[in-house]
């Protein structure tokens, strides 16, 4: 198969360094708004650097345009782009959101299913080993009646300033994934939320309108009761949890020996000698796993594990908190448009 990414960012290179490895990937072409950013990336994968219009069109490629697209652009952008690879008939990978508001999301989804053509959004969380596991034992009926859920997401650093007016907040950018990965695990619709935020913390969240810590209640639409908390600053370390507890049994996702939680009882756990430091090292195996669905999917192997219809249901449940955050009230998902 030939590959094109566009964006060579972090994650961007992440990305082609895991497809330059794919035993059915044959040609990769690496596009990005600055394209000496994309000739370094194509230098370190064994890639083509191409212009982003020569990615579709085919100039500058030897070989013609790719088989599919991987999307790992600045958020303004992804909604673009996936309409322009919609519009050209190529299967896309894209980099959560589809865009930073519903109208954007809406229109690139419409573009999407006018031409009858497949996006796969990059909720990895989804490909984890351990929600995966989760996932199993809610639906199979092990914890008994799911009572209460509880997911935490908490980074150890904020992002730099210039990030925080583009990234759509800390329920659109950070929650979204436990707003995702709560509806992949229970099978259940979020019905209502409350929402707060604080941003006692850095002045750049104040400054950019956000908040560098959040909370959510939410309730399902059979009654189980979960929380969801985020924040930019956990010195301790990268950490990403799930709980889950029935009237059976109790389970957690993201509890090892590098979860930065450390006992206060006299014969708990200490501090973890190595605890994960970011989000790529702590899903490195489930990003390459999406990956590798994506592949199986442009090439009709396997039905569409995360379409966008998914992401336009997390996104909903964010701007659920949004209003819920700025009106200090209970928000019914009913309130929120697109459903």
């Amino acid at each position: 198969m030939r590959i094109g990414l566009i964006g060579t960012g972090r994650i961007g290179t992440f990305h082609a360094e895991a497809l330059s490895r794919h035993p059915v990937v044959d040609a990769l072409l690496l596009a990005d708004a600055d394209p000496e950013r994309a000739a370094g990336a194509a230098a370190r994968t064994g890639a083509a650097a191409v212009p982003v219009d020569g990615l579709f069109t085919g100039e500058g490629a030897a070989g013609g345009p790719p088989d599919a697209v991987v999307i790992c652009s600045a958020t303004s952008a992804h909604a673009g782009l996936i309409a322009r690879a919609a519009r050209a008939g190529l299967p896309v990978f894209c980099e959560k959101p589809i865009a930073l508001d519903l109208p954007g999301t809406l229109a690139a989804l419409a573009e999407v299913e006018a031409a009858g053509s497949v996006l796969q959004l990059g909720f990895m969380r989804r490909f984890d080993a351990g929600y995966g596991e989760a996932r199993a034992a809610v639906r199979e009926g092990r914890l008994g009646r799911l009572h209460t859920v509880r997911a935490v997401t908490s980074d150890p650093a904020p992002p730099p300033a210039a990030y925080l007016p583009l990234s759509g907040g800390l329920y659109r950018d950070c929650l979204v994934h436990d707003f995702d990965i709560l509806r992949w695990v229970t099978g259940r619709e979020v019905s209502e939320v409350y929402a707060i935020g604080s941003d006692a913390g850095p002045a750049m969240f104040r400054e950019a309108g956000d908040v560098d810590t959040a909370a959510a209640l939410l309730t399902l639409d059979d009654g189980t009761l979960a929380t969801a908390t985020a924040t930019r600053c956990n010195g301790a370390g990268y950490d990403v949890r799930m709980e889950l507890a029935g009237e059976r049994d109790q389970i957690a996702v993201g509890l090892d020996d590098r979860t930065p939680l450390t006992s206060a009882e006299p014969a708990g756990s200490g501090a973890p000698a190595k605890p994960w430091p970011g989000f790529l090292e702590r899903f490195a195996p489930a990003y390459e796993a999406e990956l590798d669905a994506f592949l199986r999917v442009a090439r009709g192997e396997l039905a569409n594990p995360c379409d966008g219809r998914e992401a336009l249901h997390a996104l909903r449940i964010a701007e659920a908190c949004e209003v819920s955050r700025r009106e200090r009230r209970p928000v019914a998902m009913t309130e929120i448009p697109g459903g």
